[in-house]
């Protein structure tokens, strides 16, 4: 599933492609040629960003191309160029500023992404782009096969993607980058003391497990990721109806963003030991299904009474939420697709954000600012912890009642992190649902490059 980047270090025959700002086009327009005036208003161009003309030269053919783009960009304004230009190769000319080069070369990249993995006839190659000049190429690379690998992961249907192949992605990274890499099976998760993923696994004839990655130098600042690996949520006993379950295949969006992290991580070769952390599982139904109602007893020791099967993504994280945290990490962080709650609250694309401390949480914030990677922080409000309590265990794992879903689901979670470990957890849609400049329909890694900009500039190479 590895995607070819649209970009070419030289070309003798590249044709220029000009960017002109909204607030610029009469100018420009005006000074062109009459021919060239004509030829693009009898396109039907009115100057709006997004706007992409190609232009003719005497031939007949091609000899260049203009695009329109907002007077304040962002990387998003250039997504669509591998899908609106022709086939030929393309030399980028004009002002992106404040975009930066890396910007733009990530933002054509990832508007070139497809998912054909099941499709007999593949697209034919499109356009072609000399190296924007500035860009950091290793950057660049490194953060575009990452999020595709992720929207790869997502998008693929759960009948190839199920904690077995999860955890094939996850090894094949590793070798990439010479991490080293451990799993735990099935009955050996009891054993080794996980039994919340266990629990919430057993049923599928696909075997639970818990994936441990690590790499990094043991006495560089310790950075831990954990992401929720539900490959397909049939809700449990607590069935989801059609719609509901529809989706489900990108229950697992939390751990291919976290692993998306952890490429550009170990890609870009940060001065951090890292540490990611997936428990993969199906939620599924059979004899030996957890039903609402049961205890059971979490890898921290405290037991939590089920109130609802399909709140099982908690489950499974906290165990390893407790394991990570073990190692008292400088950061870490947590990415899931947990609550439909979340998405009333905030849309599709806005993960919401909690986080237990105020200096990581506005870092995270600020580089999703940055890097058009937006999120929006919630509250961890402790009174509603009461909405957990139950009369049988130590804690419930939904809430008594209907309101505030996204918020105690987070305050489950906080029960299995120590307050002097810096955490931040996010809710997340993990998915496009429309196409858009940069983002086509499909699976999305939302956050993984706010979260990779944090690192990087809290720790460095």
């Amino acid at each position: 599933m590895a995607m070819s980047l649209p970009f070419v270090d030289r070309s003798s025959s590249a044709l220029p492609l000009q960017f002109v700002v909204q607030s610029k086009w009469g100018a420009w327009l005006k000074a062109q040629s009459a021919a060239t005036r004509g030829w693009v208003e009898s396109l039907g161009l009115a100057g709006s960003p997004g706007d992409v003309a190609v232009l003719p030269g005497r031939d007949g053919k091609a000899s260049g191309a203009v695009a329109v783009i907002p007077d304040a960009p962002t990387l998003w304004d250039f997504g669509s160029l591998s899908t609106k230009l022709p086939a030929a190769t393309w030399r980028l000319e004009g002002r992106t500023a404040p975009v930066a080069a890396t910007d733009v070369a990530v933002a054509i990249g990832l508007g070139a992404w497809k998912f054909e993995r099941y499709r007999a006839s593949k697209s034919k190659s499109g356009a072609k782009f000399l190296w924007p000049e500035g860009a950091d190429r290793k950057r660049a690379i490194a953060t575009v096969e990452a999020i595709s690998m992720a929207r790869d992961l997502i998008t693929t249907p759960s009948s190839d993607m199920g904690p077995a192949e999860l955890a094939a992605a996850a090894q094949k990274l590793a070798r990439a980058h010479k991490a080293r890499m451990k799993v735990i099976v099935g009955d050996d998760l009891l054993k080794q003391n996980y039994p919340t993923i266990h629990a919430v696994g057993r049923a599928s004839v696909r075997a639970p497990r818990l994936i441990d990655l690590t790499w990094g130098r043991p006495g560089d600042p310790k950075v831990t990721l954990v992401g929720k690996g539900v490959c397909f949520d049939t809700g449990g006993l607590d069935l989801k109806p059609a719609a509901g379950m529809l989706m489900m295949k990108k229950d697992m969006g939390g751990a291919a963003t976290v692993l998306a992290v952890a490429s550009m991580i170990m890609a870009t070769g940060l001065r951090v030991r890292l540490r990611v952390l997936v428990p993969a599982v199906e939620n599924s139904v059979s004899g030996n299904a957890f039903r609402p109602m049961d205890v059971v007893r979490t890898r921290k020791g405290i037991t939590v009474e089920i109130g609802n099967t399909d709140a099982e993504g908690r489950l499974i994280l906290c165990d390893a939420l407790h394991e990570g945290a073990s190692e008292k990490p400088a950061m870490m962080i947590d990415c899931a697709t947990l609550t439909g709650a979340a998405r009333v609250a905030l849309g599709p694309d806005l993960p919401a954000l909690f986080c237990n401390d105020d200096k990581l949480a506005h870092a995270l914030v600020a580089a999703g600012e940055a890097v058009a990677d937006p999120m929006w922080r919630m509250p961890l409000y402790a009174p509603y912890r009461q909405m957990l309590a139950s009369k049988v265990a130590d804690i419930n794992n939904v809430s008594s009642g209907a309101f505030g879903g996204a918020i105690t689901a987070a305050l489950y979670l906080k029960e299995f992190v120590p307050n002097d470990v810096p955490w931040a957890h996010f809710d997340m849609m993990a998915w496009n649902n429309s196409s858009r400049p940069g983002r086509p329909e499909g699976g999305e890694a939302q956050v993984a490059r706010a979260i990779y900009r944090t690192i990087a500039d809290r720790f460095g190479k």
